[in-house]
C-alpha cells in the first residue's frame, strides 16, 4: 500500500493523539505525584486540577473522533477515492487538531469552538469523499 499524503497526515495525527497522551499524563502526574503515578491506584483519586483536566478532555475528545478519521481515511484509499478533497479534508483534521490542543489546554473560549468546527468539516470533507 502506498503512503499517500493523506496516510502521512493520519500518521502525524496518530503521533498527535500519543503526545496528548503523555502530556495528559504528566499533568495529572505533576498533581499527584511519582508515587501516585507508580502505585496501583486503589481507591478514589482527587478531581483533576485545571490543566490536568482541560488536557484529559481534550484527549477524550481527540478519541471520539480519530476512529472515525483514521477509517475513512483507510476506505477513501481502499476504494480509490484519495484525490483533492481527501487531501484538503486531512489537512483540516489534523491542523485543526493540533491547534485545538494548546487552545484547550489554556481555555481559549471561543477560537477553540472554532478551530473544532474547521477539523470536524475535515473529517467531513473525508467522508464525503467516499460518495463522490
Amino acid at each position: 500500500m502506498d503512503m499517500t499524503p493523506e496516510f502521512i497526515v493520519l500518521a502525524f495525527t496518530l503521533m498527535l493523539a500519543i503526545v496528548q497522551i503523555g502530556w495528559a499524563a504528566s499533568a495529572r502526574t505533576a498533581e499527584l505525584g511519582l508515587k501516585w503515578n507508580a502505585g496501583p491506584r486503589d481507591g478514589e483519586a482527587p478531581p483533576p486540577g485545571r490543566l490536568a483536566g482541560r488536557l484529559i478532555r481534550a484527549q477524550a475528545n481527540l478519541f471520539e473522533t480519530l476512529p472515525i478519521f483514521a477509517a475513512a481515511v483507510i476506505m477513501a484509499h481502499i476504494a480509490g477515492k484519495d484525490g483533492q478533497l481527501t487531501l484538503i479534508g486531512t489537512h483540516l483534521y489534523f491542523f485543526g487538531r493540533l491547534i485545538y490542543l494548546p487552545l484547550y489546554a489554556f481555555g481559549v473560549p471561543y477560537i477553540r469552538s472554532l478551530v473544532w468546527t474547521v477539523a470536524a468539516f475535515g473529517l467531513v470533507l473525508v467522508i464525503a469523499a467516499l460518495f463522490i
